[in-house]
């Protein structure tokens, strides 16, 4: 594996991390984690974050790097995955990659645009009633070239956020450079991908279990001690899935049962999502 970055990809619960561990070992590598939100400090139970004990004493990176109070972007992501993936190669080990946080990956491995352009709080207040396919359309108007990238990219096509962030991009450039060669960055070395699926009724019973056994493990006395600690209510919605949930149910808007059968059917879409990504090609570098 000299010179190669290894990538695990797949939906939730197809067991991704436990994966990397057993090829981490055997191919003496590092694990850096591709998880848009187990990045946050606390955020442990719910996101179904490695636990020490998992890792075997392989190292792990990109866990518990930010107070979830604060904003953690993609461009956050790729200058702190770079660096690490040029700290493991220094090591002489092997860059396992593992997250399920497709846009993320690709960001990383350079393999989307990613300019460091700031927010736009004006512009972002203006498209948030917008719909997925409406934010697309606006895309497309102002950027063919970057839209046709993401447009049979359902994970991304799909997200409203991704889709604003794209558009706050693209309008932040000058009028005659909206279809940029925007540099990417550059490996030298090969990117070996791996994608995991199971049979979708197989996955599907693995995740209502997995979502059984953290709400056993603590999830919502967790989600408590993070409002404790300062974690406000809106913030709590933002950190979706899971949280967005467990802060509905903490605030008595739902049921503790309401709260697990919306879960369930939350987490099956995002599953699928993530199983599609999982099955696009995947390129070399």
């Amino acid at each position: 594996m000299k010179n190669k970055i290894l990538v695990i990809v797949g939906p939730t619960a197809v067991g991704k991390s436990a994966l990397a561990v057993r090829l981490a070992k055997k191919l003496n590598g590092e694990i850096i984690s591709a998880d848009s939100r187990q990045v946050y400090k606390g955020l442990n139970i719910g996101t179904g974050k490695i636990t020490k004990k998992e890792m075997c004493g392989v190292p792990h990176h990109l866990l518990d790097v930010v107070d979830p109070k604060k904003r953690f972007s993609a461009a956050d992501f790729v200058r702190l995955g770079r660096e690490k993936i040029a700290a493991i190669f220094s090591r002489g080990r092997t860059p396992i990659i593992c997250g399920g946080t497709g846009f993320y990956i690709d960001a990383l491995l350079g393999k989307v645009p990613f300019p460091n352009v700031p927010p736009n709080t004006a512009l972002r207040k203006r498209l948030a009633g917008k719909t997925a396919p409406e934010l697309f359309t606006i895309l497309k108007k102002w950027n063919p070239t970057w839209a046709k990238k993401i447009e049979n990219n359902y994970s991304e096509r799909h997200n409203p956020r991704r889709l604003i962030r794209a558009i706050e991009i693209v309008k932040s450039l000058p009028v005659d450079t909206r279809c940029p060669q925007i540099a990417t960055w550059e490996l030298n070395s090969q990117v070996v991908k791996i994608g995991l699926t199971l049979p979708p009724e197989k996955l599907k019973e693995k995740i209502r279990l997995r979502l059984f056994a953290r709400v056993r493990a603590g999830m919502i006395a967790e989600a408590e001690k993070l409002h404790r600690q300062g974690l406000p209510w809106k913030r709590m919605e933002e950190l979706g899935l899971e949280y967005r949930y467990l802060a509905r149910h903490l605030r008595d808007e739902i049921s503790k049962k309401e709260m697990i059968e919306k879960l369930s059917t939350e987490i099956w879409r995002y599953a699928k999502r993530q199983g599609i990504f999982s099955c696009l090609p995947a390129g070399r570098s």
